[in-house]
C-alpha cells in the first residue's frame, strides 16, 4: 500500500476524495455502525473519484472503522453521488509500469479489506456509481441502491480499459457470467450504455432498491434486519460449466464484432472474465493487477483518455461559440418536411424543449403520417414505462401538423428537412420568411449544401444557420452547427442554446461543402470504392479497415446511409473539389439499378456479394492488398484533414476528432483520428508535420 507521501508524489494534482468515519447508533444492534462517507469536497458537478491519495484516505478510514469494533461497516457517498471510479486525469502522469502496478495493487488492497472483513460490510449506494466506485460497492458483502441513481455502469471497456479493481472477478461471481458480460462488455461497447436502478436490482448487482427519501435511514434499518436475521439475502447459484463457456464465447463475439480485436482493454476483459470462473480472488486480482499495468502503459489507453477528455470537456465548451447571453428564447418550433428525419426531430424537440412543434409538408397525407409517427413513438415510450399517461397526453398535444406555413408565424426556430437540393431549400426559406418574425432563426439540416447560398436571397440572411443532425436523431450525440457568411452571433448563440437543450454535443463548423463528418467519410468511402473500381475485390477493399475497429465496414456504412444519398454527397464534393473527390461510374450504375447494398447474408449470417451487383460492376486491372487499401484511405483522410484545418473549417484538430468520435463512431481506444494518424506516422508522411505537436495520446518512457 502506498504511503501518503508516495501517493501525493504519484498524483500531485489529484482532486482528493476524503473518507471520514463516524459511529452511528442503530436500533436493534448492540454496537454502532461505522459509517464511512466518501466526498471530494466539490458539489455534484464533480463526482467523487479515486486516485492514490484517495485510496490512502479510504484505507485510514477503514483502520478507524475496524478499531471501533462495530456491528457493521457501511460506505456511502456525498449527496447524489456514491463514486464514479478512478481519477483518470492523473493517468498521463504514470511514467513507469512499476507505478502502474502500485496503483493497481492499492485499489485491490483497500477494497479487499471490505470483502474479507469478519464484520458485515455494506455499500449504501446513494447516487451515481461507475467504474471503481461500483467495484468498491461490489467489494462489500451487501448493497442497497437509491431508486433515483442517475448512472450505474462499468464504462472502462468503452475507454479501452477494463474494470481492474476487482470488477471482472466479483461481478460474474455475484450475478453470473452472462449478465456480467452484458454489464462489463456489451453495454460499454454500446456507446457506454447505463443501467437504470431497477435493472441493476433485477440483475442482482444490488440486494435491495430503496426510495431516495430517507435513504440512509432506510439502508441502516435494512442492514440491521440482515444482521439480525430478519431479512434474508439470497444469491443465485452460478453455472461454472457450459453456461460460463457460452458467456465467454458471447463476450468474444461482441468484442470481435465491435472492435475487430483492436482494443487491448476489451480483449483483457474477456480473458479476466474467463479466469473468474474459479472464484479464486488471489489469482484473479493478481491477473487484474498485471493486466491493468500493461493497459495503463499502452497507446490505446492514452488515446482513449484523449477521447474521453474531448467528450467530457471540449464538447461542453464548444470552441468559437458566442456568449450564451446572446441567445434568444425559443418557445415554438416549426419543421418544414414531415418525413422520417423531420419526424424524429419533432419528437426530440418536443421531448427536450417541451414547446409546441408544428410539422408542414406538401400534402395532408404526408403531414398526417409525420404526426402519426411522433405519436406512435410516444406510445412506445409509454409502453416501456418512460412516460406517464399525463406525460403522453401533454407530449402529443405539443406536436401538430399544418399545410400552411402561416402556422410558423409565432415560431422562434424553424428548421427545414426537405429534399437535398439547393433550389428546393432556397424556395422553402423564402416561403417561411414571409410568415415569421425578423428574429426567428431559420435552420437547415442539410448534410452537404452551402448555407450561405441558401440564405443569399433572403431579407434577413443573418438569421440562417446550419443545424446538422445525424441519423438516428435521438441516438447520435453530435450536432454540427454551421456558421454561414452572414450568420450573426445572436442566431448562432440561439442555435447552440437549442443544441444544448436537446442534449447534443455541438461543434462550430465553417460553411464548407459537407462540413466535417460527411466530408471525411465521403473521402474515406471514395478511396475504398476507387480501389474496387481499379480491380481490388469487394472483400479485400471492404475489410481493409477492419484493424481500426470501426463500427462498420465502408460498404455496410454505404448501405446504412443509402447509396443515392452517398452518391449525391459524392457529386457535391466532386463539384467542389474535383481533384480529390471522384464520382464512380460503377456507383452511378449501382444507384440507377435501384440496388441498396453490395452484400447479402444467408440464414447462417454468411456474407457474399450480391450477384446482380457483381454483374453490373466493371473492374480495372489493378489489385491492391488490404494493407495498401488501408494506407491509401488513411493517407487521403490525413490530407483532407490538413486542408480542412488550413481552410478554417473548425477551430482546431481536436474539433475534427470530436466530430469523428461522436458523429462517425471513431473508436475511443484509437483516440481522435488526428492523434492516430500522428502515431502511425501518416500525418508526417503525407503533410510533412503532425497535427498535434504536443504528442497527444503518446506513452511516456519508462
Amino acid at each position: 500500500m502506498l504511503t501518503q507521501e508516495q501517493a501525493a508524489e504519484a498524483f500531485p494534482d489529484e482532486v482528493v476524495t476524503k473518507a471520514t468515519t463516524r459511529l452511528v447508533r442503530q436500533p436493534g444492534l448492540p454496537k454502532p455502525v461505522a459509517l464511512i462517507t466518501i466526498d471530494n469536497g466539490h458539489d455534484h458537478t464533480r463526482p467523487s473519484t479515486f486516485g492514490p491519495q484517495s485510496l490512502v484516505s479510504l484505507n485510514a478510514a477503514l483502520d478507524e472503522a475496524f478499531a471501533a469494533d462495530p456491528s457493521a461497516i457501511a460506505v456511502t457517498g456525498k449527496p447524489f453521488v456514491f463514486a464514479v471510479g478512478a481519477d483518470l486525469s492523473g493517468v498521463e502522469q504514470v511514467a513507469t509500469r512499476e507505478s502502474a502496478l502500485d496503483i493497481a495493487r492499492s485499489g485491490h488492497e483497500v477494497f479487499r479489506r471490505l470483502t474479507e472483513s469478519r464484520v458485515p460490510t455494506f455499500a449504501f449506494v446513494n447516487g451515481a456509481v461507475m467504474g471503481g466506485g461500483l467495484e468498491l460497492a461490489l467489494s462489500c458483502h451487501y448493497r442497497t441502491l437509491s431508486d433515483n441513481t442517475a448512472a450505474i455502469a462499468f464504462p472502462e471497456v468503452f475507454l479501452g480499459l477494463f474494470p481492474g479493481w476487482g470488477g471482472t472477478q466479483l461481478l460474474p461471481n455475484l450475478i453470473g457470467p452472462d449478465a456480467a458480460v452484458t454489464v462489463i462488455i456489451e453495454n460499454a461497447l454500446s456507446q457506454n450504455r447505463m443501467l437504470k436502478p431497477k435493472q441493476a436490482a433485477d440483475l442482482g448487482i444490488t440486494d435491495v432498491l430503496l426510495g431516495s427519501a430517507d435513504f440512509l435511514e432506510r439502508s441502516s434499518q435494512w442492514a440491521a434486519d440482515v444482521i439480525n436475521g430478519k431479512t434474508a439475502v439470497n444469491r443465485p447459484e452460478i453455472d461454472r460449466g457450459a453456461g460460463w463457456d457460452a458467456a465467454v464465447a458471447r463476450a468474444r463475439g461482441i468484442v470481435e464484432g465491435r472492435t475487430k480485436g483492436a482494443s487491448p482493454g476489451a480483449l483483457k476483459a474477456v480473458e479476466l472474465l474467463e479466469l473468474a470462473r474459479s472464484g479464486d480472488l488471489d489469482a484473479g486480482y493478481a491477473a487484474e493487477t498485471e493486466a491493468l499495468a500493461d493497459v495503463l502503459m499502452s497507446d490505446e489507453l492514452r488515446a482513449g483518455l484523449y477521447s474521453f477528455n474531448l467528450v467530457q470537456k471540449r464538447a461542453k465548451r464548444p470552441a468559437g461559440a458566442p456568449d450564451k447571453s446572446l441567445a434568444r428564447p425559443v418557445n415554438k418550433v416549426g419543421i418544414v418536411g414531415a418525413g422520417l428525419m423531420a419526424s424524429q426531430m419533432a419528437l426530440l424537440f418536443a421531448r427536450q424543449l417541451k414547446v409546441p412543434v408544428v410539422l408542414t409538408d406538401v400534402d395532408q397525407e404526408r403531414v398526417d403520417k409525420g404526426v402519426r409517427y411522433v405519436h406512435d413513438e410516444i406510445d412506445k415510450l409509454a409502453a416501456k414505462g418512460r412516460l406517464s399517461a399525463d406525460g403522453v397526453n401533454r407530449l402529443k398535444a405539443l406536436v401538430t401538423g399544418s399545410l400552411d406555413k402561416a402556422a410558423f408565424a409565432d415560431a422562434d426556430f424553424v428548421i427545414e428537412a426537405v429534399f437535398e437540393e439547393l433550389v428546393v431549400k432556397q424556395k422553402v426559406f423564402e416561403e417561411v420568411e414571409a410568415h415569421v418574425s425578423a428574429e426567428c432563426v431559420l435552420a437547415t439540416n442539410t448534410s452537404s449544401l452551402s448555407i450561405t447560398a441558401m440564405a443569399a436571397g433572403l431579407r434577413h440572411p443573418e438569421r440562417v444557420v446550419g443545424f446538422h443532425f445525424f441519423n438516428p436523431v435521438a441516438v447520435m450525440p453530435l450536432l454540427e452547427i454551421v456558421r454561414a457568411e452572414k450568420t450573426d452571433d445572436p442566431t448562432l448563440a440561439t442555435a447552440f442554446a437549442v443544441g444544448k437543450a436537446l442534449r447534443k454535443s455541438c461543434v462550430l463548423v465553417k460553411d464548407a461543402p459537407a462540413f466535417v463528418v460527411n466530408r471525411l467519410l465521403t473521402r474515406f468511402m471514395g478511396e475504398v470504392v476507387q480501389a474496387i473500381d481499379e480491380g481490388t475485390p469487394f472483400e479485400v477493399a471492404d475489410h481493409a479497415t477492419d484493424p481500426l475497429g470501426l463500427p462498420m465496414s465502408p460498404l455496410v456504412l454505404l448501405q446504412l446511409v443509402g447509396p443515392p444519398v452517398a452518391l449525391h454527397v459524392a457529386t457535391t464534393m466532386h463539384n467542389a473539389y474535383p481533384d480529390r473527390f471522384t464520382v464512380s461510374d460503377n456507383m452511378r450504375r449501382f444507384v440507377a439499378a435501384g440496388k441498396s447494398a453490395v452484400w447479402t447474408w444467408d440464414a447462417a449470417g454468411n456474407q457474399s456479394v450480391d450477384p446482380e451487383v457483381a454483374a453490373l460492376w466493371e473492374f480495372g486491372p489493378s489489385v491492391l492488398t488490404a494493407d495498401a487499401v488501408r494506407e491509401r484511405v488513411l493517407a487521403a483522410v490525413a490530407q483532407e484533414i490538413r486542408i480542412m484545418l488550413d481552410e478554417g473549417v473548425v477551430a482546431e484538430a481536436q474539433d475534427i476528432d470530436l466530430c469523428m468520435i461522436l458523429g462517425a463512431g471513431w473508436p475511443f481506444w484509437l483516440g481522435g483520428v488526428t492523434p492516430y494518424l500522428d502515431r502511425e506516422g501518416i500525418s508526417e508522411r503525407v503533410n510533412g508535420k503532425p497535427f498535434l505537436a504536443s504528442g497527444v495520446a503518446s506513452v511516456p518512457t519508462a
